[in-house]
């Protein structure tokens, strides 16, 4: 989805880091016992974890929230057509998506676009969310020579790290998403024109895309509370002839029709994934900006563990974005496999057609995550906060009710 001016980004760049700056150290949850959520080094306590292993944990700051592990984040796989946790109870994902790590690293100026603390999560927590999607960006993940080192590499992977941990400490599910990726496309609809990751890409590339997903689901593949969403908005279809090319594109990559580099499709993706023996939940968005879901199950890549999900965007301003439509494109591929909506919203700064969205969702007892927890403008973001205690816009005001109906 949009993002704010570079101007603007850059504007607060020098807070933003102070606030980086300032986070105090995490130790992730892939480096513990599986489903443990460790938050600190220091004196060791020990707790149980979410798959009945001990966790050690930091309790050096005695009687804070911070220094405890939470094992409410359940490990996940797909059963059917639906989420469920390792005792098989369904589990719907329902939250917000956290912009940020896809383009202020890329930028120059730091990793985060505001505070990722733990105060900072737990305020996405009050909402009574139970899931937050965390956009990236593979240059800076793989340390690529145009990326300052500060915020590539190492130190890019444990700020991930370290925000998936708070993530799962406040209890919820952590998705990780490839956002901005390599190559340079000038055609129909594109972002830049720029070779770097510095905008949506029509599809992720082969030269960087595959080893993006090999480091990332072998970072996180001992946790199964952590989603992998594939690549956050593919629109091939803008640079194909047909729509046949353009979801054949979309699952087996290569060379495809308007694209000047050689592309990844879904299938190199989750080979990627799978070849690493990871087996967390994977998610696939369509194309037309992962809004037109029609053919893909005809697409569907092939998924040895059988945790494969769909993944579907929607605002007020898509093609797709009435019952009609998704009675007619969405509730086939729900009754197949999981479907999350990623990414809802809407530019009117009012929340009426994410209403219609969350009870459509609702009625079906499906996923859907609102973009996004960030203070940017509530029409052009859409933003769903104006500050990061969780002040709600008057967009936001209806996902945050919403939650707190659901959840609480």
């Amino acid at each position: 989805m949009r993002h704010p001016p570079r101007s603007v980004l850059l504007a607060v760049g020098a807070v933003v880091g102070l606030v980086a700056g300032a986070i105090s150290p995490v130790t992730a949850a892939a480096a513990a016992t599986p489903g443990c959520t460790v938050l600190a080094e220091g004196t060791a306590a020990t707790v149980p974890g979410s798959n009945g292993a001990s966790c050690a944990v930091d309790s050096g700051r005695s009687g804070s929230a911070e220094a405890l592990a939470v094992a409410a984040a359940p490990a996940l796989h797909v059963s059917g057509n639906k989420l469920v946790d390792a005792a098989g109870t369904g589990r719907r994902l329902l939250g917000v998506n956290r912009s940020g790590g896809e383009f202020a690293c890329v930028q120059g100026y730091g990793i985060w676009d505001g505070p990722v603390d733990d105060a900072a999560v737990k305020a996405i927590a009050d909402w009574k969310a139970d899931t937050v999607r965390i956009p990236l960006n593979e240059e800076c993940w793989l340390s690529l020579s145009n990326i300052k080192p500060e915020y590539a590499g190492a130190n890019y992977i444990n700020a991930v790290k370290a925000l998936v941990a708070r993530v799962e400490a406040n209890g919820m599910t952590p998705i990780v998403e490839l956002h901005w990726s390599y190559g340079q496309y000038t055609g129909n609809s594109a972002g830049c024109s720029d070779v770097h990751a510095t905008c949506q890409k029509p599809m992720p590339d082969m030269q960087y895309a595959p080893s993006f997903w090999s480091s990332v689901a072998n970072t996180f593949k001992n946790d199964q509370a952590v989603a992998f969403d594939l690549f956050n908005e593919p629109y091939p279809d803008r640079a194909t002839a047909t729509t046949t090319q353009a979801w054949q594109c979309w699952r087996d990559g290569g060379t495809c029709p308007g694209i000047g580099y050689e592309v990844a499709g879904m299938q190199d993706l989750v080979d990627a994934v799978r070849a690493t023996g990871a087996r967390n939940v994977v998610l696939a968005g369509g194309i037309a900006y992962s809004n037109d879901l029609s053919q893909w199950l005809t697409y569907k890549p092939a998924d040895p563990t059988g945790n494969l999900a769909a993944a579907y965007h929607v605002y007020n301003f898509n093609t797709c974005s009435s019952a009609s439509c998704w009675d007619s494109t969405l509730a086939p591929v729900a009754a197949q496999v999981p479907l999350v909506a990623g990414e809802i919203g809407e530019n009117t700064c009012a929340h009426s057609f994410v209403d219609q969205v969350m009870k459509w969702f609702d009625d079906r007892g499906l996923s859907y995550l609102g973009w996004t927890w960030n203070t940017w403008d509530c029409s052009s973001g859409p933003a769903l906060i104006s500050a990061y205690d969780g002040t709600p816009t008057s967009f936001g005001a209806g996902l945050r009710d919403h939650l707190r109906a659901l959840n609480g």
